[in-house]
């Protein structure tokens, strides 16, 4: 029988505190009148096209500053009352249960835990005494294309194991008042909280059937998106140049899919971290492709803002609630982050049985049709996403976030 690790079926959850575009626009023009640049930054929060996103604790408590202490205090405190929720659909979703799960990968860059979370999930969800742990902290946005990636290569060497992935990121948490700088101001309005859950199964399953996976990273771009590490926390850096980095990322993501014999320009589904429209953008414009080929990621940021390593797992959900693609439709999934580094994995898709999924398939159609006839189509189709609103395009340098 030949190997395949499917991913399932994510499961996302996201806070009850939700702060709109124009809410963010008006605070900042409130706490930061005085500032020389405010014109600036309210055009970069304009343009970031998101819409709203969730935060774990209301405004007026975000806007405060306990201490880094009390904060990830706070981040432990929310991981913990809401992270088993997640876990639990996306078993339900694997069809599988916590006795079968081999290997927990947590993703979060968010705030800090030792023992990590991995060992509380172990211990408080019944998790065997023997499953394996892998948690990942300094990757940023690009962990959850990591996580799949690792989960690929795990399922590959033990072809009967499952493997959980979560991701936990509470963005909101490393608001910091006294950062000023207009990168800063910008993540103040972009990014957004939220938890997701996903297993990759080393058989059985139905969603995407990893083929193949890979790593790049951009030389000499390490301090392009950073933390500085302060008694006061993390302190979120954003190098102006990140947005640029589309034109070195998109030919990685061609060169992978060249070594399996695939055409990037050529896929039925894309599921890409949203890091800002002008990524999404150029990522569109590299490969040749209309916008509406990343309406899953556009949807997830004008939703819920840049919710670091759970974008892609929010922007695959869509998919699936879209009733998914036809089956061994080919697609591509990708995440960006610090480094600057790109997670990268192939897969085609298996579609659910007719008797459990009478969904039609989404607009992205079988891999027999050009690329020039489907984006015809997702033309003709118009947006099929959740969301409100489309984002808005960004001016150069506009709007991005690792």
């Amino acid at each position: 029988m030949q190997l395949m690790a499917i991913l399932c079926r994510p499961a996302i959850a996201v806070p009850e505190h939700v702060i709109t575009r124009e809410e963010t626009l008006e605070l900042a023009r409130t706490l930061h009148a005085e500032h020389p640049q405010l014109p600036l930054a309210l055009r970069l929060i304009g343009n970031t096209g998101v819409a709203t996103r969730h935060l774990v604790q209301p405004i007026e408590e975000t806007l405060q500053h306990p201490g880094f202490e009390v904060r990830n205090a706070r981040y432990e405190q929310e991981a913990k009352a809401r992270v088993p929720g997640v876990i639990r659909e996306a078993l339900d979703h694997a069809q599988v249960t916590v006795d079968e799960i081999d290997l927990i990968v947590y993703v979060s860059c968010t705030g800090f835990m030792m023992p990590s979370m991995t060992a509380w999930l172990i211990n408080t969800m019944n998790f065997r005494s023997d499953t394996r742990q892998l948690p990942i902290s300094q990757l940023g946005c690009a962990a959850g294309g990591a996580a799949i990636n690792r989960a690929h290569d795990f399922c590959t060497a033990y072809p009967d194991a499952n493997v959980l992935i979560v991701a936990c990121e509470f963005c909101s948490l490393l608001y910091q008042p006294t950062d000023l700088e207009v990168g800063n101001l910008l993540s103040n309005g972009l990014f957004g909280d939220a938890l997701a859950a996903a297993v990759v199964r080393g058989r059985g399953g139905n969603g995407v059937r990893l083929a193949s996976n890979g790593s790049h990273l951009v030389p000499d771009t390490e301090a392009w998106i950073s933390y500085g590490v302060r008694d006061t926390g993390f302190h979120f850096r954003l190098d102006k140049r990140v947005p640029g980095t589309m034109p070195v990322l998109a030919p990685a993501m061609e060169a992978l899919a060249k070594e399996h014999e695939w055409d990037a320009a050529d896929l039925d589904f894309y599921i890409v971290h949203a890091g800002g429209p002008r990524i999404l953008d150029d990522l569109c414009s590299s490969l040749g492709l209309p916008p509406e080929a990343t309406r899953y990621s556009r949807a997830t940021l004008t939703e819920r803002g840049n919710i670091a390593s759970a974008v892609v797992f929010d922007a695959l959900e869509r998919l699936f609630s879209e009733g998914g693609a036809d089956d061994e439709a080919r697609g591509i999934i990708a995440g960006f982050g610090p480094g600057i580094t790109a997670e990268i994995a192939l897969g085609n898709w298996v579609a659910a049985e007719p008797d459990k999924d009478e969904r039609k398939p989404a607009v992205p159609v079988s891999s027999p049709v050009s690329s020039k006839a489907r984006n015809r189509a997702w033309q003709s189709a118009g947006s099929t996403s959740h969301a409100a609103e489309r984002p808005v395009s960004s001016q150069p340098g506009d709007g991005q976030g690792g």
